[in-house]
């Protein structure tokens, strides 16, 4: 890919992060249908912009569009409604992880949402249910800060104790 590409897509893919930000901010300020329905608009824009993007190009690794951008673009995955989507980016992510082309941070990211959504349980205990403030269901978990420390994440114990002080 040439580079002026490379940053016009990363270019994209910060800006739509941003903006969506922005109306997470504003929908949390003002809860009204119209704040939501903003976002979620916005949302499904950026996942079709992301669709186009991974059709054309493939996953937007880190080494293709840097870091910010990289890490954008699983943000925009994350929110996408669409779960057939998340699982093909997810196998993407994944080959892009084992060939050091992005963090191995995004494919846990990216596996746990998927497992969840998929009613099976998460692999490294990214996923956090929102109403009990407590993780997911997790696969062996006996191990999970091995696979933690794996993708460079901290202890779970860690991770809940920030969550419960509203770090």
């Amino acid at each position: 890919m040439v580079p002026e590409l490379a940053a016009a897509l990363a270019g994209e893919l910060v800006r739509r992060v941003d903006e969506e930000r922005c109306l997470m901010r504003q929908a949390r300020v003002d809860p009204t249908s119209r704040c939501r329905a903003a976002l979620h608009e916005c949302r499904g824009a950026n996942a079709e912009a992301l669709r186009t993007i991974v059709r054309r190009h493939g996953w937007p690794t880190a080494d293709l569009v840097g870091a910010p951008a990289s890490t954008a673009a699983l943000m925009i995955l994350l929110h996408a409604a669409d779960l057939d989507f998340q699982l093909r980016c997810r196998d993407l992510i994944a080959q892009a992880a084992a060939d050091g082309r992005c963090p191995a941070l995004h494919h846990a990211y990216i596996a746990d949402h998927c497992a969840v959504e998929e009613g099976r349980p998460q692999f490294y205990g990214t996923r956090v249910n929102p109403l009990t403030l407590r993780p997911y269901p997790i696969r062996r978990p006996q191990t999970l800060d091995e696979r933690r420390r794996d993708v460079g994440l901290g202890p779970l114990d860690e991770q809940m104790r920030t969550l419960r002080d509203g770090g």
